[in-house]
């Protein structure tokens, strides 16, 4: 992680919504989802907003480095139907060692659908790849 990486970092980003990204299109994951009514689905909505911290990120991270999200706690207080943008604002609060917390926003074409924070974790490639293969292997192992 880059040293110029500080607290205040600012990152816009914006996404069409699709009809892919409604509640009904997860049934496929998601049985009863199906007929839920056609609005942007808060898993999606979850995603777009660690998408945008992601982006926030990239340019501070260092070779072999990534970023995950261990921690989400945002409202989603408004129904947002296909073919309107999203808006996504976010700001680095504060970094802890390898530990970062965001404030997030986001909006649609009309209103606040979205608010709260995010925490990301700075990781190191070959560590973490290393430690899920071993928890893969220990899961094959148990024949599960």
């Amino acid at each position: 992680m880059s040293p110029d990486l500080q607290p205040g970092l600012r990152h816009v980003q914006r996404l069409a919504v699709d009809q892919h990204m409604l509640v009904p299109a997860l049934a496929g994951s998601f049985a009863s989802f199906s007929d839920m009514p056609p609005v942007l689905a808060t898993a999606i909505l979850v995603g777009f907003l660690e998408w945008a911290c992601i982006e926030a990120l990239r340019p501070y991270m260092t070779e072999g480095e990534h970023t995950v999200g261990t921690h989400i706690d945002v409202s989603h207080v408004a129904a947002t139907p296909a073919g309107m943008t999203i808006t996504a604002e976010v700001q680095l609060l504060e970094i802890q060692g390898r530990k970062l917390r965001f404030a997030v926003r986001c909006h649609d074409d009309r209103e606040l659908i979205s608010a709260g924070f995010h925490e990301r974790a700075v990781i190191d490639d070959a560590k973490f790849g290393a430690r899920v293969a071993a928890k893969a292997a220990q899961v094959a192992g148990l024949g599960r």
